[in-house]
């Protein structure tokens, strides 16, 4: 018997939810999806912007905080005859690089990063930055739309001038679903719950008051799980004491985890 067997498992996970399904499943579980995580949306007129300005200009540093992000630039630059330029400019470039994916996305362009985050969070890189850095510099800084601003405002407050680029959003999830998981969690129908984004918890918790008894739930009843460090410092920020994350933060690693917490 494995440590799933009769256990409900709530997935937030939207592109990712089928895999993760079929994982608890074979440990014994039944996996029940609500997808918090909102469709992307790509931004294309302005990803193709953002390249101009990046080529027209002179930056003292590039940030890359997502490999969707740096996909995007680079897609819309393929499409308009700009991407061995935008390539060689950011070969010339101080990279500094926030993500596995982001890090993968730059070995396939041979791009080597001067900087990179240790923890894999944007506080991390930003706080190396700033320690390896003097002086008043121009940046280009590639986000979406989740801390973008507080990230922007960051670097501006220490005197760095910054462009900011936006390649993709995510619009909001069904509000139906956001209800339905948030009344499972409060009603303790789910004996744990699995995010793989933050955004997936901010959209959960949206709105909440402490009256809801959402945090709550978390702390009595339901196990939150997060498939990385930056996932599980979004749910504690939401006041839940404990969050189980793998050590390797990958799906498979963490539906283990999981598994082997309930044995």
């Amino acid at each position: 018997m494995t440590g799933l067997t009769g256990k409900r498992v709530g997935i937030a996970a939207d592109r990712s939810a089928d895999t993760i399904s079929t994982m608890v499943e074979k440990k014994g579980g039944t996996p029940l999806k609500y997808p918090l995580q909102g469709q992307r949306h790509l931004n294309e007129q302005t990803s193709l912007n953002d390249v101009r300005t990046f080529l027209e200009a002179p930056f003292d540093w590039v940030i890359l905080t997502t490999g969707i992000g740096a996909s995007t630039l680079a897609n819309e630059a393929e499409k308009h005859g700009l991407l061995t330029a935008f390539v060689e400019k950011l070969a010339e470039s101080k990279l500094a690089v926030r993500g596995k994916k982001t890090l993968q996305w730059c070995k396939e362009f041979s791009l080597s990063p001067s900087l990179t985050s240790k923890d894999g969070t944007m506080d991390g890189l930003l706080s190396d930055l700033s320690a390896g850095t003097t002086g008043n510099l121009n940046i280009f800084l590639q986000a979406y739309n989740q801390d973008d601003i507080k990230i922007k405002n960051t670097l501006e407050k220490d005197g760095h001038t910054v462009v900011l680029s936006k390649p993709y959003s995510y619009q909001k999830p069904d509000t139906k679903v956001i209800s339905r998981f948030r009344q499972q969690i409060i009603q303790r129908s789910l004996d744990a719950a699995i995010f793989t984004s933050k955004t997936q918890v901010r959209n959960l918790f949206e709105n909440v008051m402490k009256t809801d008894h959402l945090s709550a739930s978390f702390n009595s009843h339901v196990l939150a799980v997060a498939v990385g460090k930056v996932t599980a410092q979004e749910l504690e920020q939401h006041g839940i004491d404990h969050v189980l994350q793998p050590e390797d933060a990958k799906m498979g690693a963490m539906v283990v985890a999981l598994d082997r917490f309930y044995k």
